[in-house]
C-alpha cells in the first residue's frame, strides 16, 4: 500500500472522528433521548410480557386440544346494554382451532374468529426454533361497525366453532374451519377459512346474513382491521429491517410500497381508489390479504420497534369491503402465507403481482435480474442442490459472458501502458505551465494511433448494472437461507468469524458488531486486482489521486457490505479471483512490442476524419473569414 493510500484512509478516519465529535448531542439532547427510550421500553416490556403469557399458555398445551379461558364476568344484561344484537357474544370462553396442510399451520382464535398463528413448517428462525410468522395477541383481525348506536369490533367478540374437530389435516382435499358470530335469530357474521394441500393460500369468506341493525360506513362500506408485530427471523436485525415493509397494490396498477428504510417511527399511507392487495412483508417471508373485487381502499400504516425489542415492526391496515345493509351477500378473501419466492409467485400468483414482494431492484437492474440472474439461477438448481456450488457456476458463466469487455479493457490499457514513453517525452517537452497544450499534444497523439483513453473504463462501465444485479439479488435469494458453507453457516446473512457485544460509536453504528471473513476476503483480492490492473494503466499512474480514490473505494465496500449476505461476497471474492486469473493469462499472451508496432503502424497513416469532424473544421474556418478585417 502506497503512502497515498495511507493518507487517505488517514484523512477518512479524521473526517469520521470529527464528525462524531461534532453531531455529539447536548446534555438537554441526551436527557431527553433518555426519557423517550424509557418511556418506550416500559411500553414494550409491557406488550411483551402480555404476549409472553399468551404464547407460553399456548405451547403448554397439545396442539389436539382446545384452549379455555375464564368467562367474562358481564352478565347478559350489561352485555347487551354494551353490545346490543350482538351481547350474547361478548362474554364465552376462548378456544383454538388448528387447520394445517404439509406447508402451513394456522390456528384461528374463537374470540375474534381470527388468523391467531401462523407456522411455516419447511423454515425455521436462525436459531432453529419453529418459524411462525405472528402469534398470540399481537395480531388482530376483525371487522369494525355500528350496531345500535355501539361501536363493535368483532375481534373482542366470540365466534363458536361449527365443526365437531379442533385439529384439521388436509392431506388429499380442501379442508374448511367455519365460525360464526351470532346476532340472535337467523343473524350472523361468519368465516369460512379453507385450505388446500401443498398451498400457501388459505382462502376466506365473510358472510353476512340478516344484519339489517348494521351502520357501515358511507357509501355501503364496512371497514376490516388486520395488523400484527412482526418477529425477528434473522441472525442481522439490521439487515432484515431494510427489506421489512408494508406493500401493497392499487387496483390493476404497479405494486407500491412504504419507504424500509425510513428513520421514522411512523409511516402511513392512505389509498382513497381500490386497491388489490395489502402484504406484510420481512426479508424472506410474508403475509398477503388479498379480495377478489378488490379493497374499496386502504389506510395502511408501519411502526418502527426499539432495538431492544424482539419485533421489527407493528403493520396495520384498515381497508373497506363492500356491505348491502340487510342483504345476506359473501365477500371472497384470500390470505397468502409464506416465502417470498420470485419463480413460485410469478408462477401461481403472476396476475395479482406478488412477485413483485421479492426485492429485485428497479429499471434496467430489474430486468437483468428477472430475466438473466432468476432464470439462470434456478435452471442451474434443477441440476444442483449445493448453492456454493451453484454461485461458484454462475460466477464462471457471467464472466465468461463478460470476457469480451474484459478483455477490451486489458487491451486498452495495455496500449496505454506502451504508449507511456510517448506520453513522457510530451510532457517532458512541453513544460507544466503549459497543461492545456500538454493535453491538448497526448490527445493528438491518442488520435494518431486510435487509442481512447476512455477505453478500459468504459467496458467497466457496461459490467457495473450486472454486479449491481447481484448486488440485489443475493440478499433476498430465499434459496440461500440457512445454506452453510465452511464457517459461513448462513449464505444469506454475514459470515462472523469474530463478534462482539459492546457497542463501540461508529464502528458498531457503521460497520457492525462483528468481522465478515468473505467481506475480508472481497477486499484483499479486489485491492490485488485493481494493484494488477494500475500497472498498466498508465492515465492513473499520471493521476495519484485517482489511484488513492481506487484503493479507497475497496474499503468503503468493505465497511458496508460487512452486514450483507455472506453468498453476495463470496460471489464478489470468486469474481476477483477470476479476474486476477484472467489479467495474469492475458499478460502471458498479449506481446506488448506487438501492441506498440501496431500502433507505430496506424500512427504513420494519415488520420480518417468523421464527417462531423470535417462539419465542425467548416465552420471553424466560416467563423475565422468572418472575422477578417474588411468584412461586415
Amino acid at each position: 500500500m502506497d503512502r497515498n493510500t495511507i493518507l487517505g484512509i488517514i484523512l477518512i478516519a479524521a473526517i469520521f472522528i470529527v464528525w462524531g465529535i461534532v453531531s455529539q448531542p447536548s446534555a438537554e439532547q441526551r436527557e431527553a433521548q433518555k426519557r423517550r427510550l424509557d418511556s418506550l421500553q416500559q411500553v414494550q416490556m409491557a406488550t411483551e410480557k402480555k404476549e409472553k403469557s399468551a404464547v407460553d399458555t399456548t405451547k403448554a398445551l397439545p396442539e389436539t386440544t382446545t384452549k379455555s379461558a375464564p368467562a367474562d364476568t358481564l352478565s347478559g344484561d350489561n352485555a347487551r346494554k354494551l353490545f346490543g344484537d350482538f351481547g350474547n357474544a361478548a362474554v364465552g370462553h376462548e378456544k383454538l382451532i388448528t387447520i394445517e396442510n404439509n406447508l402451513i399451520k394456522l390456528t384461528i382464535s374463537a374470540k375474534g374468529g381470527r388468523p391467531y398463528s401462523v407456522e411455516l413448517k419447511k423454515y425455521q428462525t436462525y436459531d432453529s426454533l419453529p418459524l411462525i410468522l405472528f402469534s398470540g395477541d399481537s395480531a388482530k383481525f376483525g371487522l369494525n361497525f355500528y350496531n345500535q348506536n355501539r361501536h363493535i369490533n368483532t375481534n373482542d367478540l366470540y365466534f363458536k366453532s361449527l365443526q365437531q374437530s379442533d385439529h384439521l389435516v388436509v392431506t388429499d382435499k380442501p379442508d374448511t374451519v367455519t365460525m360464526r358470530l351470532n346476532a340472535g335469530g337467523n343473524r350472523y357474521i361468519e368465516y369460512k377459512y379453507t385450505v388446500r394441500p401443498g398451498s400457501y393460500m388459505v382462502d376466506l369468506s365473510v358472510k353476512f346474513s340478516g344484519l339489517n341493525n348494521i351502520t357501515a360506513r358511507s357509501n355501503g362500506i364496512i371497514d376490516l382491521n388486520w395488523s400484527y408485530y412482526v418477529p425477528q427471523q434473522e441472525k442481522g436485525r439490521r439487515n432484515e429491517l431494510y427489506y421489512t415493509t408494508l406493500y401493497y397494490r392499487p387496483y390493476q396498477e404497479n405494486v407500491d410500497y412504504l419507504s424500509p428504510r425510513s428513520k421514522k417511527q411512523e409511516e402511513v399511507e392512505t389509498i382513497r381508489t381500490k386497491v388489490d392487495w395489502v402484504a406484510y412483508k420481512d426479508q424472506f417471508f410474508s403475509s398477503v390479504l388479498m379480495a377478489d373485487n378488490s379493497f374499496t381502499d386502504a389506510d395502511m400504516r408501519a411502526d418502527l420497534q426499539p432495538d431492544s425489542s424482539k419485533f421489527l415492526k407493528r403493520f396495520e391496515s384498515t381497508v373497506g369491503l363492500p356491505f348491502d345493509n340487510g342483504k345476506p351477500q359473501v365477500v371472497p378473501l384470500h390470505f397468502y402465507f409464506g416465502p417470498n419466492k420470485y419463480k413460485m409467485l410469478k408462477k401461481l400468483y403472476g396476475d395479482e403481482k406478488l412477485q413483485d414482494l421479492v426485492t429485485v431492484g428497479h429499471s434496467i437492474i430489474k430486468w437483468i435480474n428477472q430475466l438473466v440472474i432468476i432464470n439462470l439461477f434456478d435452471w442451474l438448481s434443477k441440476f444442483i442442490s449445493n448453492y456454493r456450488i451453484i454461485i461458484l457456476i454462475m460466477t464462471i458463466l457471467i464472466k465468461l459472458a463478460l470476457l469480451p469487455l474484459t478483455f477490451k479493457s486489458y487491451m486498452s490499457t495495455a496500449k496505454m501502458k506502451v504508449l507511456k514513453p510517448q506520453i513522457d517525452e510530451i510532457n517532458a517537452r512541453i513544460p507544466k505551465d503549459k497543461a492545456v497544450e500538454r493535453q491538448q499534444a497526448t490527445m493528438a497523439l491518442y488520435k494518431k494511433v486510435g487509442v481512447s483513453p476512455l477505453g478500459g473504463c468504459l467496458p467497466m462501465l457496461l459490467q457495473m448494472p450486472i454486479l449491481y444485479a447481484m448486488f440485489r439479488f443475493f440478499p433476498t435469494s430465499i434459496e440461500l437461507r440457512q445454506q452453510s458453507f465452511l464457517w459461513a453457516h448462513d449464505l444469506s446473512t454475514y459470515d462472523a468469524i469474530f463478534e462482539w457485544h459492546q457497542h463501540i460509536r461508529f464502528i458498531s453504528d457503521i460497520y457492525g458488531n462483528h468481522v465478515s471473513l468473505f467481506t475480508l476476503l472481497m477486499t484483499v483480492t479486489t485491492l490485488i486486482s485493481m494493484k494488477m490492473t494500475n500497472q498498466t494503466n498508465t492515465a492513473n499512474q499520471q493521476m495519484p489521486g485517482m489511484q488513492t480514490m481506487m484503493y479507497i473505494m475497496p474499503v468503503t465496500f468493505m465497511v458496508f457490505l460487512n452486514r450483507y449476505s455472506a453468498g453476495l461476497t463470496y460471489y464478489y471474492f470468486l469474481a476477483n479471483l477470476i479476474t486476477i486469473g484472467q489479467n495474469y493469462l492475458f499478460k502471458l499472451f498479449v506481446d506488448d512490442k506487438e501492441i506498440l508496432s501496431k500502433l507505430e503502424a496506424r500512427k504513420a497513416k494519415p488520420v480518417k476524419k468523421s464527417g462531423f469532424q470535417k462539419r465542425l473544421e467548416q465552420m471553424a474556418k466560416q467563423q475565422q473569414q468572418a472575422k477578417r478585417p474588411g468584412r461586415r
